[in-house]
């Protein structure tokens, strides 16, 4: 009894016979196989001999897909009869016994009978199978054009990553490359630098005239001279390659640490972070001689950039802590060490005026006593000398323990003054912390 055909072909023949359309959808569970044996009972088959067209589907099949986007197939096994005008006249769910589908069927030619409706040409089933079945195409469709965004930029982004990966590996072999011409390059320079050392040492062993002599120094000077240009090339190379910073923290102490002069403040800033640890809170850097506190837009600029390389000292500034107070305790330091440098010169020059620029003894006086001194000026004459020298040998003794005196005073004054220099730097960094 069932059609041997497909769905659309099984719809145009109910159209064709203007017979009912029966669509079995059967699965292979157990109630399925007995709803299907009652299908094909004798009774069965005699009530729907005329006026049926009968097509049994599979729940797995593509047929059945595209009947349930029109049809929704609720339970299995199901028994759809659908009218001529393409609307279900009776829907049996599940399975039921073989009088109660001759029953069912009965009443769907009764319902046939009576109605007196028709859709007018051709419209039905097959109309609203295409309709669902171009809106599902167009579904996919959008379905299709949405994963391929996604995987165009899926795609991106993994071709941007493997350019940033290319390209770091680029620069390190490039950098890598660099390094191994510059090794190859003072290689070569050293062995250059051999040869011509073991030519002028040559040429000095086995020379038998002076013209000999003389050229083999001139070879060995040239030689020399040619290590001393390769070492400045070599220092300058590792000047402008390598920063030497060195912080000066608010205590006094300090530490160093070398960078490469292309990195970043910022990468000297945090390693001074990871090593004073939280002790300064949030610090800034700055630099004494020229004084300069730093922003923020010079953390972003390299070091070479800022004139730190090959060297340079800076100053861990705690927050809210003016860069003045670093500089003008530097500003003090400076002139202690001036004092002590120029104070025992002017101590000298001191002593040295003095002894040369002393008052002239008073003038002799006139008349009689001047020619009774005449008379008398053999015999005191040396006693006048002798007393000269007593006065300028006690002058100089004097200024010797004046200058002594003025030497230990001063030193016991600096002392003292770096003393209360580092006590009120103390206080400041305590009070600002």
């Amino acid at each position: 009894m069932w059609f041997g055909g497909s769905v659309p072909a099984a719809i145009a023949a109910a159209k064709e016979r203007s017979s009912v359309f029966v669509v079995f959808v059967a699965g292979e569970d157990e109630q399925s196989t007995e709803m299907a044996a009652r299908w094909e009972d004798e009774k069965v088959t005699e009530a729907a001999s005329d006026g049926f067209v009968a097509i049994k589907i599979d729940t797995k099949s593509e047929a059945c897909l595209q009947f349930s986007q029109i049809y929704p197939v609720v339970c299995v096994p199901s028994s759809f009869f659908i009218g001529d005008n393409g609307i279900p006249l009776e829907v049996i769910a599940g399975s039921v016994s073989v009088e109660e589908l001759v029953t069912r069927i009965h009443k769907v030619k009764q319902v046939m009978l009576a109605d007196t409706l028709d859709l007018p040409d051709g419209l039905g089933l097959t109309k609203k199978l295409e309709e669902r079945r171009e809106e599902k195409r167009k579904e996919e469709e959008q379905k299709e054009i949405k994963k391929e965004i996604e995987r165009r930029k899926t795609g991106k982004e993994m071709l941007e990553y493997k350019r940033r990966q290319e390209e770091e590996l680029t620069k390190r072999m490039l950098e890598e490359r660099n390094r191994e011409k510059a090794e190859e390059k003072a290689a070569r320079e050293r062995i250059r630098q051999q040869i011509a050392m073991d030519r002028a040492e040559r040429a000095a062993r086995f020379a038998k005239s002076k013209e000999e002599a003389e050229a083999a120094k001139a070879a060995a000077l040239q030689a020399k001279q040619a290590e001393i240009e390769a070492r400045k090339e070599a220092a300058q190379r590792e000047r402008s390659a390598i920063a030497r910073i060195q912080f000066r923290l608010p205590d006094g102490s300090s530490f160093t640490n070398q960078f490469p002069s292309e990195a970043r403040l910022e990468e000297a800033r945090q390693f001074a972070a990871q090593t004073v640890g939280n002790t300064y809170g949030n610090f800034s850097l700055a630099t004494m001689f020229p004084r300069r506190e730093f922003t923020k837009e010079d953390y972003a600029k390299k070091l070479l950039e800022l004139e730190l390389a090959p060297s340079a000292s800076v100053v861990l500034l705690p927050a809210g802590r003016p860069a003045t107070s670093v500089v003008q305790a530097s500003s003090s330091d400076l002139w202690k060490f001036l004092g002590t440098i120029l104070y025992p010169l002017l101590a000298v020059w001191r002593f040295i005026s003095n002894f040369l620029f002393t008052s002239p003894p008073p003038s002799q006086p006139s008349g009689r006593s001047a020619h009774q001194q005449d008379h008398s000026a053999p015999s005191a004459s040396g006693s006048v000398e002798q007393s000269r020298q007593a006065v300028r040998k006690r002058v100089v003794e004097k200024r010797g323990e004046d200058f002594k005196k003025e030497g230990k005073i001063y030193r016991l004054r600096t002392q003292d003054d770096g003393e209360d220099e580092n006590n009120t730097w103390n206080g400041n960094s305590t009070q600002q912390m």
